[in-house]
């Protein structure tokens, strides 16, 4: 395993400014977490769950997207209107919660980011080979999420080049001893406060997990990246890091990188009836979604 963290300098700190020209509104950010957050389990909470899928549904519809609600886990599907000749980069997140919680940053938080870069790339870049998957079904076993890639590796769904999975994004803490290690093991350059985003890779995903934190330089120098890297196959020991929607995209072999800010490793909401949107933290997840779009926007967007 690797710790790869950014690193601003004076030089790097003079180009502030680069992922802000995209006009992220964190008013925006606000309104999507205030509408998500509400228990929506995919069984428990059925009729919820099917609203909250309907409405994204027609959310990315409003920008132009080709949508659809696919699958027996009804994820929902947004493709750019004139699809590209080349594989897609995907912006992943699952949009249903534990049944005791609102699940403001799980994953409020997640699917918040990806709408505004959504809604960013429809005005700066609308034929972007950039597509928007909302999975369904996570809390149980990433059954959406599973679904999905098992469709593509039968041909069935798109061609895709990377994933990027945004996996609650939305809490912070300054305190000293608010970040806790997810691994049993001492992992150095992980810090003991939980104001930075994290991001996971494994085996071919770690080439992307440098060119983030590489970007993230440039782009958003003002947000603290810390990239954890796995080898020789590492991540299959280790079940925590197996927990989210990237998981099914690695065991298939395609490269996917997880974002995110380590859920009850900091939060300790998680999972509970006051994961609430009074609670998250966005400017942080503005950061976030400046970040993402810097990352998949073609160059000149």
């Amino acid at each position: 395993m690797w710790v790869q963290r950014t690193r601003t300098t004076g030089a790097r700190a003079a180009r502030a400014g680069l992922g802000a020209g995209f006009g992220v509104d964190e008013e925006e950010l606000r309104d999507h977490v205030g509408w998500l957050s509400v228990r929506r389990h995919f069984r428990a909470q059925a009729a919820a769950n099917a609203r909250i899928g309907e409405r994204l549904a027609e959310e990315l519809a409003s920008l132009g997207f080709r949508t659809s609600i696919e699958g027996p886990f009804r994820n929902v599907v947004a493709v750019p209107a004139r699809a590209p000749d080349t594989p897609y980069t995907l912006v992943c997140a699952h949009y249903d919660s534990v049944p005791e919680a609102p699940g403001a940053d799980d994953n409020a938080s997640g699917v918040a980011v990806a709408l505004a870069c959504a809604r960013a790339l429809a005005r700066a870049a609308p034929d972007a080979p950039v597509a928007f998957v909302a999975f369904n079904a996570e809390e149980d076993g990433m059954a959406g999420s599973a679904d999905f890639v098992a469709r593509l590796a039968r041909g069935r769904g798109l061609r895709v080049r990377e994933a990027h999975v945004l996996e609650m994004l939305g809490f912070t803490s300054r305190a000293r001893g608010s970040q806790r290690a997810p691994l049993p093991v001492p992992l150095p350059g992980v810090p003991d406060v939980g104001d930075f985003l994290g991001l996971l890779g494994a085996g071919p995903s770690n080439a992307s997990v440098s060119a983030l934190i590489h970007t993230a330089e440039a782009a958003t120098p003002d947000l603290r990246v810390i990239g954890l890297k796995t080898y020789l196959g590492v991540d299959r020991l280790l079940p925590v890091l197996h927990r989210s929607d990237h998981s099914p995209f690695w065991k298939a072999g395609i490269p996917a990188v997880l974002w995110t800010d380590t859920a009850e490793f900091r939060n300790p909401n998680y999972h509970r009836a006051t994961d609430l949107p009074g609670t998250l933290d966005y400017g942080f997840m503005r950061r976030v979604t400046e970040l993402l779009l810097a990352s998949v926007a073609p160059a000149g967007a």
